[in-house]
């Protein structure tokens, strides 16, 4: 890539934190591979001024944007188009700048299915840990794409995993709910299990969101949308009770190359980017940098 220049094409991530985000590395990373005249930063600000931030991506000429905590769902009133997948889970990660006006998207269900599309799990029993932002967009992606029966939520707060089966039902397969206490028969039925808690995440790498690692076995898929550490506990342990295995970073890249694709025209060198972001993120763990 040149210099930026008057004609570079500018895209932002707009949440805050965003020191630890990987987006500016894996987006700047395709744009060198292809020699395309982009950049990719991040911009960190209150939430009062997110309104503004919006209006002036158009005004700016900027191509886009991904959006991150705190921001998914509040952006959503500024928008003059919304994805159907955006619509209903009722966030955006994705934001793509055309003829004056931004349209948003949700390119987190892509990204998940990305991994499970070779795999046979239609109407298969199925467990997502978790009932936020990240839950939403895995639920409706297995539903949509997988019908299973049952699909159990697993959460702390239940009135939260009720308002979000509620809010998808209507999307097909059977939806349960029960508690962390009360989840063990179903983890051990089911055929796939996905974690869409924070718990495992870096720095907090002793946690897991499943401590009962008997409750895993061959012939499982454990899926963890968690990328730092790579791998997490909760891989680690059902890997070695013999369960196929899913790290986030798969999910990370995934989600990374539907937006680019809609800002660029372009498929994005996923191997290239993945092969430098594992050895980025080895670099950070033998000096004990920050992330």
């Amino acid at each position: 890539m040149a210099f930026p220049n008057v004609h570079t094409k500018v895209i932002v991530i707009l949440g805050s934190p965003l020191e630890h985000s990987l987006s500016p590395f894996i987006h700047n990373t395709a744009f060198q591979h292809q020699g395309l005249n982009f950049v990719y930063l991040a911009a960190s600000f209150p939430e009062q001024r997110l309104p503004e931030a919006l209006y002036g991506l158009s005004a700016l000429g900027f191509a886009g944007a991904n959006v991150t905590i705190p921001y998914k769902q509040a952006v959503l009133p500024y928008m003059d188009h919304l994805s159907e997948p955006a619509r209903a889970i009722g966030a955006v990660n994705t934001i793509i700048c055309k003829n004056d006006q931004i349209y948003g998207d949700n390119t987190d269900i892509e990204g998940f299915l990305s991994p499970l599309q070779d795999l046979e799990l239609q109407r298969m029993p199925m467990v997502v840990l978790g009932a936020g932002g990240a839950a939403r967009a895995v639920v409706y992606g297995l539903l949509k794409k997988y019908t299973p029966n049952p699909l159990t939520l697993v959460a702390r707060r239940v009135r939260q995993a009720e308002e979000l089966a509620a809010d998808l039902a209507s999307f097909g397969g059977k939806i349960e709910i029960c508690d962390f206490a009360s989840a063990s028969k179903s983890i051990r039925d089911s055929r796939l299990i996905v974690n869409a808690t924070p718990l495992g995440m870096y720095p907090h790498v002793e946690n897991t969101p499943w401590k009962q690692s008997q409750d895993f076995s061959s012939g499982q898929i454990v899926y963890d949308l968690v990328y730092l550490p790579n791998p997490t506990r909760l891989i680690q342990e059902a890997g070695r009770r013999g369960a196929s295995t899913i790290g986030g970073l798969t999910m990370l890249v995934e989600q990374a190359a539907s937006a680019y694709r809609q800002w660029t025209e372009r498929d994005m060198p996923v191997k290239v980017v993945r092969k430098s972001l594992v050895q980025h993120l080895q670099g950070i763990k033998q000096n004990n940098a920050p992330i």
